[in-house]
């Protein structure tokens, strides 16, 4: 791979809300640029490319197609930020002009998940690896400062003296998503399982896994899964969620899931069983979103909360409501005492991630969360599935899986 020894240029294929975090954490990141944004609504890329150009990341243009991003002869890169339904037509298009010769890409990065269904995930590996360019996995959690300097801790300190961890829980919860089609479950894919335990996942995977170990040497034996949707069916606020998302959004006749628990099973290297446990939710109504991940092992335990941090912000009535923007992700509050993150970019993982793509890609190497891993990832959330829905742990591998589409993604005309 070629080595650059300049700005790496960025194109967004996306400018939604998680484009504004990929843009918060790209300022904190040295040898970047972003030089196209696209979305098909002008509006969301205009005010994103001013906002590039304003701290300094450009020249940046709002390109009028996925085309004119992928071949510009500006942009080395692509980051696939569009919802989930969106993400294996970029891919296509990406391998299409690559191998005609009308783009000549160092790499593409997705968010995560990577597909809406294991063929889905399948397919942008194969066509990325067909291209023979880099991939990266936009899996934010694993980045978090505070998991990477726990790993760290963990495995150096505290594993060689007492034995390996072997359970890490995960926990992601808020209010519910932001735009109408991840409610979908025919355009999303899924529920909360799909948008949320992707993190719970595969961060409890990388928890797990020994330092200069590959995921490859946690082997899955076994998943079991749980879902339910707890808060957005009932009448009165599956009313509210379609006054907010619009008619197409009506959980009282075609709801996903608002409430996700999984658990995996592992065996590593020498046989020992480890286990991820995940628990995600769209119906939590606290502060803003939080994100509890803790590690046991033998005589040892971490823990980390993004919600229970050292600083806070008590705002008396008197201040009103809805002055100056929301204080954090998810925000459910405005007034009181509230707790204050003072960089989510960084906390959640987004400036580490995107650090670390960025200088692989330019140095020419894979990063450490590829395409591969969200393939791995993905098989894993349809085992998930397929348990909940058939009420039994699903053993794994299972070969069923690679054409498995949740009932919650068959949509209501396939339910008719």
């Amino acid at each position: 791979m070629t080595v650059i020894d300049r700005p790496l240029r960025i194109g967004f294929l996306g400018c939604g809300f998680i484009a504004g975090f990929h843009l918060q954490a790209l300022r904190a990141v040295r040898d970047v640029e972003v030089r196209a944004v696209y979305a098909p609504n002008s509006g969301h890329s205009g005010q994103l490319a001013d906002q590039v150009n304003a701290c300094g990341l450009g020249p940046c243009r709002v390109a009028l197609s996925v085309d004119s991003v992928i071949s510009a002869d500006d942009v080395d890169a692509v980051w696939i930020l569009g919802p989930n339904y969106t993400r294996i037509e970029h891919m296509r298009a990406i391998h299409r002009l690559v191998r005609a010769g009308g783009a000549h890409l160092i790499g593409v990065a997705c968010e995560k998940p990577l597909g809406r269904n294991l063929s889905e995930a399948r397919e942008m590996l194969r066509l990325v690896s067909e291209i023979g360019i880099l991939h990266g996995y936009l899996e934010n959690q694993v980045f978090s400062p505070a998991v990477r300097r726990g790993h760290e801790v963990l495995w150096r300190r505290a594993a060689p003296a007492t034995g390996r961890p072997y359970l890490a829980r995960a926990t992601e919860e808020h209010s519910g998503p932001h735009r109408p089609w991840f409610w979908r479950g025919d355009e999303a894919g899924g529920g909360v399982l799909l948008d949320m335990m992707c993190h719970s996942i595969e961060v409890g995977r990388y928890l797990l896994t020994e330092p200069g170990r590959g995921r490859s040497s946690l082997r899955p034996v076994s998943a079991t899964g749980t879902t339910a949707t707890l808060k957005w069916k009932q009448p009165e606020f599956a009313r509210q969620l379609q006054a907010a998302m619009g008619e197409e959004v009506d959980y009282a006749v075609a709801p996903a899931e608002d409430f996700a628990q999984g658990l995996v099973r592992f065996l590593d290297e020498s046989g020992l069983e480890v286990i991820v446990q995940a628990s995600n939710s769209w119906a939590y109504v606290g502060p803003g979103m939080r994100v509890h991940i803790e590690v046991l092992g033998p005589e040892y335990a971490f823990e980390t909360n993004t919600l229970a941090g050292g600083t806070s912000i008590f705002l008396s009535s008197r201040v009103g409501t809805a002055r100056g923007g929301p204080l954090l992700e998810k925000q459910n509050a405005e007034q009181g005492l509230l707790p204050l993150i003072e960089d989510e970019a960084a906390t959640y993982g987004y400036v580490l991630e995107n650090a670390h793509i960025s200088s692989a890609f330019r140095e020419g190497v894979q990063p450490e969360e590829s395409f591969s891993d969200g393939v791995e990832v993905m098989t894993l959330l349809m085992a998930l599935y397929r348990s909940a829905e058939e009420g039994r742990t699903v053993n794994l591998p299972d070969a069923t899986l690679e054409e498995f589409t949740p009932q919650v993604a068959w949509g209501p005309r396939r339910k008719a």
